[in-house]
C-alpha cells in the first residue's frame, strides 16, 4: 500500500484548497480569492484500496506585511519536509515573483516536488505547452502535471502520479479518520468563507468566526456563532441594510453545513466588535461573557 504525507503549497489564490476539496470529494477547506483565507495546515486523508495519502493544505505564501502574514508563511514552510510536495502554480496568470521565492525555498530543502500547473481551462493548449517548456528546467521536478481543479480535468492523473512517488507502508490512520480539524473549527471556517465571498473587498481577510455552542439531536443541529471584527464600520457591512447581509451569510453557511451533516441546521449568527481581537485571551474573555448572557 502506498502511504505518505503530501503538502500542497503555492502562493495565494492558485487553487490549493479547491484541489484538496476535489480530491477528497467534500468541502473541507474553505476557498476565497482573498490572501490569507487558509490559516492553518489542514490535514485531509484520502483512502482507497491501494493507498492512504495524507494531504496537507497550507496557507498561501506571499510577502508578509504583518505578524499574521509571517505566521502563515511559517506554517506553509513547515510543511516542506513532508514525503512529497505539490507545488501549485496558476498557469493562467503565469510564474510570478512569489512562485520564484517558493521555488528557491524548495531548492534549499532539496525536496521531492511535483509541479502542478492549475487552471489550464483558462489558457490555450499551445500556450500551456510553451509554458511547460519554460518551467521544466527550473528545478529537477519529479513530474509536471497540468490540471484544472475547478473543472476536475486531469486530477485523477495527478493522483496516479502522487501514488507512483510514494513508498510502500502501513496505514497511519484508521479509515474513519478524515481530518485534523474539529467540528467547531470547521463550522467557523464555513461561516468565514461566506463572509469573505459575499462581502468581497469590503471586509479584510482578518475577520474571525467563533462557534459558541453546538447542540446535536437525531434530526437537527443548533449552532450559535459569532463573527468578530475590530471596527464598527465592518460590523455594519456584515450586518447590512435591515440585516440582509448577515441573513445571506447565514443562509449560505447553513446550506453547506446541512450538506455536510446531512441533517437540518439552525444557525444563530451575530456580529461582535472586539478591538483587541488579535489577543486570543481578549477574544475568549469577551465570548465567554456572551455565553453567560
Amino acid at each position: 500500500m502506498k502511504v505518505g504525507f503530501v503538502s500542497i503549497v503555492g502562493r495565494p489564490n492558485v487553487g490549493k484548497s479547491t484541489l484538496l476539496n476535489r480530491i477528497l470529494k467534500t468541502h473541507l477547506a474553505i476557498t476565497s480569492d482573498k490572501v490569507g483565507t487558509t490559516r492553518n495546515n489542514i490535514l485531509g486523508v484520502y483512502n482507497d484500496s491501494s493507498s492512504q495519502i495524507i494531504f496537507v493544505d497550507t496557507p498561501g505564501i506571499a510577502k508578509a506585511n504583518d505578524k499574521l502574514g509571517e505566521v502563515l508563511n511559517s506554517l506553509a514552510y513547515s510543511s516542506f519536509s513532508n514525503d512529497l510536495v505539490l507545488f501549485l502554480v496558476d498557469i493562467a496568470s503565469g510564474f510570478g515573483p512569489n512562485d520564484k521565492k517558493i521555488l528557491e525555498k524548495l531548492k534549499q530543502d532539496d525536496q521531492k516536488v511535483i509541479l502542478v500547473l492549475n487552471k489550464i481551462d483558462l489558457i490555450k493548449k499551445e500556450e500551456l505547452f510553451r509554458k511547460i517548456l519554460e518551467l521544466k528546467d527550473l528545478y529537477n521536478f519529479t513530474d509536471i502535471v497540468p490540471i484544472s481543479s475547478i473543472k476536475n480535468d486531469n486530477v485523477d492523473e495527478l493522483l496516479k502520479v502522487i501514488k507512483d512517488n510514494l513508498l510502500e507502508g502501513e496505514k497511519l490512520f484508521e479509515e474513519d479518520f478524515f481530518t485534523n480539524i474539529n467540528e467547531k473549527y470547521y463550522v467557523s471556517e464555513i461561516i468565514r468563507e461566506k463572509v469573505l465571498n459575499l462581502t468581497r473587498q469590503e471586509v479584510p481577510h482578518s475577520v474571525s468566526c467563533y462557534v459558541l455552542k453546538m447542540e446535536f439531536s437525531k434530526e437537527k443541529i443548533i449552532i450559535t456563532a459569532t463573527i468578530v471584527v475590530d471596527r464598527d464600520n465592518l460590523k455594519g457591512i456584515i450586518i447590512g441594510k435591515n440585516g440582509r447581509m448577515l441573513k445571506e451569510i447565514g443562509t449560505e453557511a447553513r446550506k453547506d453545513l446541512e450538506n455536510y451533516y446531512n441533517k437540518k441546521v439552525y444557525l444563530d449568527l451575530f456580529v461582535k466588535v472586539i478591538e483587541d481581537w488579535r489577543s486570543k485571551e481578549s477574544v475568549i474573555k469577551e465570548l465567554l461573557n456572551l455565553e453567560d448572557d
